[in-house]
């Protein structure tokens, strides 16, 4: 994949988050995609991402702004940084209790593309720093 072409797939990935569009996020993956979750492991298949979806919208409401996106040369890799905005909507088990909080953190992640999917992603952001602006 060109350079262009991926990262238009990370941004259609991306935009498709902010709308809550699942459906259009799980078309930009493999069917084998490796999910590296802030802190918390690694998940491969399209559906333990569905079901990763679908827990984060039952908790949260979230969208990334800010957003740079960086390829690599050959385009089977790219990273996005971003302002990871949200509302943790519903207590997350070993998590604080929610109730409505606001929170607003950098974050960022990383891409492999194959065959015109992506196949790798992995998320960072500071869960401390989370917990922190949500304790307050």
């Amino acid at each position: 994949m060109d350079r262009t072409a991926a990262r238009e797939l990370i941004e259609r990935f991306l935009a498709a988050f902010n709308r809550g569009d699942h459906d259009e996020m799980l078309s930009c993956l493999s069917e084998d995609v490796v999910h590296d979750i802030n802190e918390n492991g690694r998940e491969i298949g399209k559906d333990k991402f569905r079901w990763f979806l679908a827990t984060r919208r039952r908790h949260y409401r979230e969208e990334v702004s800010d957003i740079v996106v960086m390829v690599a040369e050959d385009g089977n890799r790219a990273a996005a940084e971003f302002t990871l905005r949200g509302t943790y909507l519903a207590t997350a088990e070993g998590l604080p209790e929610a109730n409505g909080q606001s929170y607003s953190l950098s974050g960022g992640a990383f891409f492999e593309i194959d065959d015109g999917l992506i196949s790798r992603t992995s998320s960072y952001y500071s869960l401390a720093g989370w917990i922190s602006q949500i304790s307050d």
